[in-house]
């Protein structure tokens, strides 16, 4: 009986430290990247964006809790806008507030996540006109601190962050297409 014990703790202990060395090895920055082109100018999208208020037309995280409480204060838009949510498990509680405006180009948002965890990043919206359309880019920066490398091990952030990024895309160019 001993064996078997000193033999599982064994593997286990091997599984373990595998799994230590393999988030080791992930990168200590987390970054994912989506990008849309949109039919429509840029002036026609940028507000969709600077206003928090606006986000739940089009954020694909509004629609994961329909109990969600939201609190908005700062700036009506723009620099120094703030909202803060609470919700279930599906989004967590955090804030965003918006650091930077360039009208009808770019936005800057610090972005902190309370819980399920701890997360400190800057989400960025970029639009580049390109004739009659606009190419549209969300991205999220952040450092991934070491458990959340370990979770890269099990599970790929960038796939599960970006399907949400995608379909938020998605639902801003359905939005100003019209």
């Amino acid at each position: 009986m001993f064996e078997i014990i000193a033999i599982v703790a064994i593997v286990l202990a091997i599984a373990i430290a595998a799994v230590l060395i393999l988030a080791t090895t992930k990168s200590d920055t987390l970054r994912v990247q989506r990008a849309i082109r949109i039919k429509a100018p840029a002036e026609r999208i940028f507000p969709l964006i600077n206003d928090f208020r606006q986000w739940r037309s089009w954020s694909p995280y509004e629609d994961k809790d329909p109990d969600l409480k939201r609190t908005y204060s700062g700036a009506d838009s723009g620099t120094g806008a703030v909202y803060a949510w609470d919700g279930n498990k599906n989004v967590g509680s955090g804030r965003m507030e918006i650091l930077q405006t360039a009208v009808p180009s770019k936005i800057v948002i610090k972005l902190d996540f309370f819980k399920p965890f701890e997360g400190h990043n800057t989400a960025e919206f970029t639009m580049l006109p390109q004739g009659d359309t606009t190419d549209l880019t969300w991205t999220m920066t952040g450092p991934a601190v070491f458990m959340s490398r370990v979770m890269q091990v099990f599970m790929n952030l960038d796939r599960m962050i970006g399907r949400d990024f995608e379909a938020g895309l998605a639902n801003l160019k359905k939005l100003t297409e019209k």
